[in-house]
């Protein structure tokens, strides 16, 4: 049974050191299978299915902000379980002891702690240098990659946040067209596009490398990364169908950008999508709240050259590239049920909240901003 568990344990050293190489070590969308079913199918089912008992979502998002950090620190209690197991096994055979004293001589090396030893024996002293080192490489490993992680994070919060000026919560695409309408800023929208066509480019490489990302939450339960790239490729779109000659060429490339991190996204998290779909391809967003879009825009005087119905083909042939893509990561994270983004786990839309026009003369601001 010994040298049984000693096969054993290479393969569990095999499969937790692989996890740890492609999870901290290698720079590219290589999820392995430990990790996904650890973070996935434990850590986020076990938060998703306390977060149901609940009805109110500001409820729900505060349990569900805490599955990403938890699948982190579970992930890494399983690799340094894994690697116990895995060493304590070796050890069984050669240095002729108990199972739980082999246990317990792993745990001595791979915490460095040198409270138990083997007899003098060259196999079971192999191990324990191996034990020790990879207990020292791998807490390295993980420090190094928190701050990573959280650099990824903040990088990606900032412009989520400054949306929130823009389009509301939760962020609406004819809501960023309509506000800028509203404020005189229609001529910042190419450097507006140009922002987030990096900011696209930035969250397909870190949030492709470090999957865990995807389930981090932003601080305010409103806002989403999920919606926030929906709506600026909704509102990038609207503005292309709806205005073809006076539209940015930054609106195209960022909508490029846009759907080719989703789809960068949609790889890691095995979600499937047309690569190269049909622009008369249906889609999910109803004709009615299409128009009901539109209406935002001509409330606020936004200038059209075509109607809605003639610039509803341009609008879905530009939608059908990034909407189940868009749509399957908002269900995946429970981002808030704003509008355009695709049905939630039992709950109901959501509208942007507008903030009241106060001004001198009207300072109850009882004219609300359309």
């Amino acid at each position: 049974m010994a040298w049984v568990g000693f096969a054993f344990g290479l393969v569990v050293l095999a499969v937790v050191a692989t996890s740890v190489l492609f999870t901290l070590v290698i720079p590219r969308a290589i999820p392995s299978r430990l990790s996904v079913f650890v973070g996935r199918q434990v850590v986020r089912r076990a938060f998703l299915f306390v977060a149901d008992r609940f009805d109110s979502f500001e409820r729900k998002d505060a349990i569900l902000a805490l599955s990403g950090p938890m699948a982190l620190i579970t992930l890494f209690l399983v690799w340094l379980s894994g690697f116990l197991l895995g060493y304590s096994l070796l050890l069984w055979p050669l240095a002729h002891h108990s199972l739980a004293t082999a246990l317990r001589e792993s745990g001595s090396s791979i915490f460095t702690l040198g409270t138990a030893a083997s007899p003098h024996n060259a196999g079971a002293t192999v191990i324990d240098y191996a034990a020790a080192g990879t207990g020292l490489l791998v807490v390295a490993l993980e420090i190094a990659y928190l701050p990573t992680i959280y650099a990824s994070f903040n990088r990606r919060e900032t412009l989520v946040t400054v949306l929130q000026s823009r389009a509301g919560v939760p962020a609406w695409g004819p809501e960023i067209l309509a506000r800028h309408q509203l404020v005189g800023l229609v001529g910042n929208l190419p450097a507006f596009y140009r922002e987030w066509e990096y900011w696209a480019a930035d969250v397909a490489e870190s949030h492709a490398n470090y999957p865990v990302l995807i389930s981090f939450r932003s601080p305010h339960p409103l806002r989403s990364w999920v919606l926030a790239i929906v709506s600026v490729l909704d509102a990038a779109a609207l503005q292309l169908s709806l205005n073809p000659q006076t539209a940015p060429t930054d609106a195209r490339l960022c909508l490029r950008m846009g759907f080719v991190a989703l789809r960068d996204i949609a790889a890691v998290l095995k979600i499937p999508f047309d690569p190269d779909p049909r622009p008369d391809a249906p889609i999910q967003l109803a004709y009615e709240d299409y128009l009901d879009g539109v209406r935002r825009l001509e409330e606020t005087g936004f200038e059209l050259e075509r109607t809605a119905e003639e610039a509803w083909p341009h609008f879905r042939g530009w939608r059908v590239n990034y909407e189940s893509i868009g749509y399957a990561p908002g269900h995946y994270t429970s981002a808030a049920p704003g509008p355009w983004s695709g049905p939630r786990r039992r709950d109901v839309e959501i509208e942007p909240l507008r903030p009241r026009d106060r001004t001198p003369d009207d300072p109850e601001g009882a004219r609300k901003v359309k």
